[in-house]
């Protein structure tokens, strides 16, 4: 029986969809960006204008989400505040780096302590997740579906891990990867003495249903 997970603060729900960004649409999340950036350089829209080249009438038309910019137009803004073109298509992260700290990492555990799950991405929408996982010696974690084109890749960094996909199980030592679809049952099961260490991207689908 798959175990209850318990959650150590702060911490999302292991392997949970991430939730919906407030806007989808590409203007409002490029306005977004752009009015966060542009307050972190303590830049008025004219001083913008002045260090970027772009007219103040086109950066107030963009911040107010009521233009989408060309990618010209953002890479001389961006250039103008010293961000990735990146920085204005994203809600985290606005500088190009998010630093993680150990102590302050999302971390989910298994009822019975033998399992858990942290999390090494910033808080927010996207499509790939990166977690590092331990599982005790001699113990089986249970893992449900994900949403419909969910993938996952697993690298084994230290002990001996079974994964099981349907009816399908594969042995797996340190150094050994494996890809596979998520959007079935599956599990993790440590057949060694040892604790198992792996560390796992999860990939979902462009469109999600939550």
């Amino acid at each position: 029986m798959t175990a209850e997970l318990r959650i150590a603060e702060p911490a999302p729900h292991l392997h949970a969809v991430p939730p919906q960004a407030p806007g989808n649409d590409i203007e409002d999340i490029v306005a977004d960006n752009l009015s966060r950036l542009r307050a972190l350089r303590h830049l008025s829209l004219d001083g913008l204008a002045r260090k970027s080249g772009v007219s103040r009438a086109m950066l107030a038309q963009i911040e107010s989400g009521r233009s989408v910019p060309t990618i010209r137009v953002l890479q001389r803004v961006a250039s103008a505040l010293q961000v990735s073109v990146s920085a204005f298509l994203r809600n985290f992260a606005p500088q190009g780096w998010a630093i993680l700290p150990v102590q302050d990492s999302p971390r989910t555990v298994s009822g019975n302590g033998r399992f858990s799950s942290r999390s090494l991405y910033p808080a927010g929408e996207r499509r790939f997740e990166f977690h590092e996982l331990k599982l005790d010696a001699l113990s089986t974690e249970h893992l449900q579906p994900l949403v419909p084109g969910a993938q996952k890749n697993l690298v084994i960094t230290h002990g001996t891990l079974e994964i099981q996909i349907n009816e399908h199980r594969q042995l797996l030592g340190t150094g050994d990867a494996i890809f596979f679809d998520a959007d079935h049952a599956h599990s993790y099961r440590n057949p060694a003495n040892v604790d198992a260490v792996a560390y796992v991207v999860t990939q979902y689908p462009e469109t999600r249903t939550v």
